[in-house]
């Protein structure tokens, strides 16, 4: 099927995803996350829908960036695909459908990845990671013409 947007309808198959990636939190706490996330119109969940979800992204218009000093700044704050569906496309169909939705929001997209487990990716689809103040996160960011 592809990428679409998510809503509170999802939250059982994205459920999975989160704890996969990584929470703290347990299901009723970051279902309350997510519902609030989605009835924000700064940000957006997209899922890749196979069937049944098996990778999402969450995009945020962070707005103005205090100490960037930037204004329509915008930030990838999670991209996950299912360990078992990792280079087939579907990351890449999730990053696209990201920027494309930033791209009508912000002027900077910015994202960390950790340097060996998810730069190497970001890095396959033409982006590059600089320095920043967690030596194992580099910063990745798309200017978008405007």
């Amino acid at each position: 099927m592809g990428v679409r947007e998510l809503g509170t309808d999802d939250w059982v198959e994205l459920w999975p995803l989160v704890r996969g990636f990584g929470t703290e939190f347990d299901e009723e706490t970051s279902r309350g996350y997510f519902e609030e996330l989605v009835g924000d119109p700064r940000w957006v969940a997209l899922g890749y829908d196979d069937g049944g979800l098996i990778g999402y992204a969450v995009v945020q218009d962070y707005g103005t960036h205090l100490r960037a000093g930037r204004r329509h700044h915008g930030r990838l704050h999670d991209l996950y695909v299912l360990p078992e569906r990792r280079r087939t496309g579907v990351g890449r169909a999730l990053m696209d459908a990201v920027a494309q939705w930033a791209s009508t929001r912000v002027r900077h997209l910015e994202w960390q990845a950790h340097h060996e487990r998810a730069a190497p990716f970001y890095e396959r689809l033409g982006h590059r990671g600089q320095p920043c103040p967690q030596p194992d996160y580099p910063t990745f960011e798309i200017e978008f013409r405007r």
